[in-house]
Parts: structure tokens; C-alpha cells; sequence
């Protein structure tokens, strides 16, 4: 990867981009030796999007607009003649193509959450809320619904009565009010980008209800963050068009374990699983 390329994805990381913005921004990548000196309309028609977007991108950058972002590109690129950073170097970076950039991009996300854990304190804390609550709400909409589903395919394993709230509208609440009645105590959320306004409403209602929330989401100031609420940050990759979260899955596994140790039939019923799986023929191993 060129200094260019590796300026510019310095430049874009950490911001909030909607997938026409990250076709902006790979466009720029691909073309990294030419961005600084493209026009608004010039970048519109490479990227195949229109010249408002681009402006819109310049502002989510954190730019008054387009011509203060290609300033700053100009201001920061390397002068004519002056060699790029990597190149005394030759590391093995300089190879990276756009799509092994979002895997090491990841693979950082996953350094970071291991730091994280270096403190098992709230993540234990979590898993007791987890494991104390009957029934257990699992909620996660749109990009979190896999999570959510995940989570709770595997907790059903070991946890009596998982309730899986993987769609909005106006049962939302019905349903979350439904587990109140039944005794839940605690619900379980993955809240990703973009951040759904009904998971915002969902948790306000569940807070109202008493439900104690724990919350993986993509950053401790993600919209749904709560003062009341546990949530446990890990973040997601923006270097491709849609965002990649391996972390946050890697959190709900952990989590899973937490929540296993505050369940002490959890041993049990995995093994009579496995007693059941082999009898019915579940698996090819």
C-alpha cells in the first residue's frame, strides 16, 4: 500500500460513513496519488456518485465542505521527489491491497478488545446479569440481528428460556413487556451501525420496565450508550463497503462464557445436548 493510500485511510478511520461515502472513500484510495487535485464533480463521476455526496462525505470527514478536504490533502501530501515513509523500510505493509487492509484493520479491533479484557470485572458482571434473568430478551436489529441470533442460538444451550427480539414494530414492546411480566430482569443487546432509532425506543422502554440492560455496541459513545446500562464497547472494521464485526461477535461468545460460569446446570445440559445429538443423527461429526 502506497503512503498515499495509508494517509488516506489513516484520515477515514474512526468515522461514521454511509456506504455511498465508503465508495467515495475507496475511490480516493484507488486513486490515491490523484485525489488531492480532483474536483468535487471529477471524484463524483469516478466514484459513480453524485457531486452533493461528495460535498456530504467532505462535512462527515469533519471539512466545511470538499475544497477544505482537498486542501488538507494537498497541505499533507509528500513533496514531490522525497521518498514514501515505507519505502526504507520494504515491510511487508506495502503489499496490502484494499481488502487485506480490512482484515489487519480487524485484527487490530481484536488486539484492542483483548487489551480490554485484561479487566474481566464487567464482563463477569454481565455474565451474571445473563445468567440470573428468566427469561433472557436478546435483542438486535438489522446489522445486529446476526449477533443477536447468534448469541442466543447458543445460549438456549445452557440458559432455560432465551427469547430472541430480532424484529421492530409496534410488537417490540409487546414483547418486551411480555418478558417483564414473565420475570426478566436483565436484556441482552447488540446495538451496531447504523444505529436503529427503534433500539434506542426498545431500550428506553426496558430500562421503564426495570429490565437491567447490557449492551455490545461499537463504542462506549454510541448513540444507545446509557449511563444506567453495562455496555461493553468492541468495535467494528470500516474499510470495506459494509462494516465487518468480528469483535463484537467475539465479545458475545465471551460473554456466552461469563454467563455460563453463573450457570451451574450449564455443564449438564451441554452434555445431555450432546447425548441428544448423537441419538437423532444431528451432525456429520
Amino acid at each position: 500500500m502506497s503512503s498515499a493510500s495509508a494517509r488516506l485511510l489513516r484520515l477515514f478511520e474512526g468515522h461514521r460513513l454511509t456506504p455511498t461515502q465508503r465508495r467515495i472513500a475507496h475511490c480516493m484510495v484507488r486513486r490515491a496519488g490523484d485525489a488531492p487535485f480532483l474536483s468535487s464533480v471529477e471524484l463524483a463521476e469516478l466514484a459513480g456518485v453524485s457531486q452533493p455526496s461528495v460535498t456530504r462525505f467532505a462535512v462527515a470527514l469533519g471539512f466545511d465542505g470538499y475544497p477544505a478536504l482537498r486542501k488538507h490533502l494537498r497541505d499533507n501530501a509528500p513533496e514531490a521527489g522525497a521518498p514514501a515513509p515505507e519505502a526504507a523500510g520494504g515491510g511487508a505493509a506495502d503489499a496490502y491491497n484494499e481488502y487485506q487492509q480490512a482484515v489487519h484493520a480487524e485484527i487490530d479491533n481484536l488486539r484492542h478488545l483483548a487489551a480490554t479484557l485484561a479487566d474481566p470485572t464487567p464482563v463477569e458482571r454481565a455474565g451474571r446479569l445473563l445468567a440470573a434473568s428468566r427469561p433472557l430478551p436478546v435483542l438486535g436489529l438489522r446489522a445486529a440481528s446476526a449477533q443477536a441470533a447468534g448469541f442466543s442460538y447458543f445460549a438456549a444451550k445452557v440458559h432455560p428460556d432465551v427469547r430472541l427480539l430480532d424484529e421492530g414494530g409496534t410488537m417490540l414492546r409487546d414483547r418486551i413487556d411480555a418478558c417483564a411480566r414473565a420475570g426478566a430482569e436483565a436484556l441482552m443487546c447488540f446495538a451496531l451501525p447504523r444505529h436503529p432509532r427503534e433500539v434506542a425506543e426498545a431500550l428506553g422502554y426496558a430500562r421503564d420496565a426495570g429490565l437491567r440492560v447490557v449492551t455490545v455496541a461499537d463504542s462506549a459513545f454510541a448513540p444507545v450508550a446509557h449511563p444506567e446500562d453495562l455496555l461493553l464497547p468492541a468495535a467494528v472494521g470500516t474499510g470495506l463497503a459494509f462494516d465487518t464485526a468480528c469483535a463484537p461477535m467475539l465479545l458475545g461468545r465471551v460473554l456466552l462464557e461469563a454467563m455460563c460460569d453463573g450457570l451451574p446446570e450449564a455443564q449438564a445440559r451441554l452434555e445431555e445436548f450432546d447425548v441428544r445429538a448423537v441419538e437423532l443423527g444431528l451432525f456429520l461429526d
